[in-house]
């Protein structure tokens, strides 16, 4: 590593705080799946090169439904009928519509994430939430979570964007 390079942001937050280094991660990842669709057009997005429904578009696609659930639902407590969109994360999560664009995926998660964000400002990192299947929640666990959910999907992006443009990197 060079000395002289700028430090990039989470390496910013290094011997920060654990709520600054977590939410650094978080949005790091938020960042790094977002800048996998740059410079890509809507057919190269939307091309299936694996089996399963996984394109570079479903997964910021999915990774909104993943915000909405984690955050929206079970940290704010919001039925999932009073959320406008996906918020289970299944299947159907994937599914971009034909008439939605590159720019149209990135703003539902755009805004999904600042919704997220105005959530989790209103909580204490020990601040706990009920969960059907896990008893209690915190929002610690929830960021270590999206950490583990957001690094896997960029790594799915990573592979993607390689076979449709050879890209590689953040």
């Amino acid at each position: 590593m060079s000395a002289n390079r700028p430090l990039a942001a989470e390496e910013v937050v290094a011997t920060a705080g654990e709520r600054e280094v977590l939410e650094a991660f978080v949005d790091y990842y938020r960042q790094v799946l977002v800048g996998k669709l740059a410079g890509l057009s809507d057919d190269d997005v939307r091309c299936r090169l694996v089996p399963s429904r996984t394109t570079l578009i479903g997964l910021v696609k999915h990774a909104a439904a993943v915000e909405r659930g984690w955050f929206h639902h079970h940290l704010a407590q919001r039925p999932r009928e009073q959320i406008d969109a996906n918020s289970r994360g299944d299947d159907a999560s994937w599914e971009v519509a034909a008439d939605e664009t590159i720019a149209d995926v990135v703003a539902e998660y755009e805004m999904a994430c600042t919704e997220s964000r105005r959530i989790a400002a209103r909580m204490a990192i020990d601040d706990t939430v009920p969960h059907p299947h896990l008893g209690r929640v915190s929002l610690r666990w929830t960021y270590v979570h999206m950490i583990e959910e957001m690094a896997r999907h960029a790594g799915h992006a990573d592979i993607l964007r390689e076979q449709i443009d050879g890209a590689t990197g953040d």
